[in-house]
């Protein structure tokens, strides 16, 4: 008799926690995406973009002599967190930049935590298309969108 009692109390304990609402686990980050984000309009961030740019049209032969003026409108395209098989944050983010010769340009980019030169500070990778003239983010720098 004890062990049907013991049964029946395990099954019903079981049974119990079954009935609980579990949270649902999502393989991504859950946040609103499209929209404005502090990270991606970070004044550090836009600096190694408009320094990183500055450098590439200066030693990249081919490209115009350009500078961007502003860029706004920055928003959060994806997120990856941090995980156990992925130790490293990564943001991808897209803007628009405004160039010094008055055009409007679609500008991707992406900040990687902790990647920094040494291991020390973020990295911030960016493409604009028309001046991927090597070609490393793919074509129309579909690997940072």
């Amino acid at each position: 008799m004890a062990r049907l009692t013991a049964l029946a109390t395990g099954l019903a304990i079981s049974l119990a926690a079954a009935m609980q609402p579990i949270p649902a686990l999502a393989a991504d980050f859950i946040g609103v995406y499209g929209a404005d984000d502090v990270i991606c309009s970070h004044q550090n961030v836009q600096r190694a973009i408009r320094r990183g740019f500055r450098h590439q049209v200066t030693h990249v032969p081919n490209l115009p002599d350009v500078d961007i003026v502003d860029l706004y409108g920055a928003r959060l395209t994806r997120h990856e967190p941090a995980t156990f098989n992925s130790p490293i944050e990564r943001r991808y983010c897209h803007a628009t930049a405004r160039l010094s010769d008055g055009a409007d340009k679609s500008i991707w980019f992406l900040i990687e935590y902790g990647q920094g030169f040494a291991g020390i500070g973020d990295n911030v990778e960016f493409c604009m298309a028309g001046f991927d003239r090597w070609n490393v983010y793919n074509a129309n720098c579909r690997v940072l969108r």
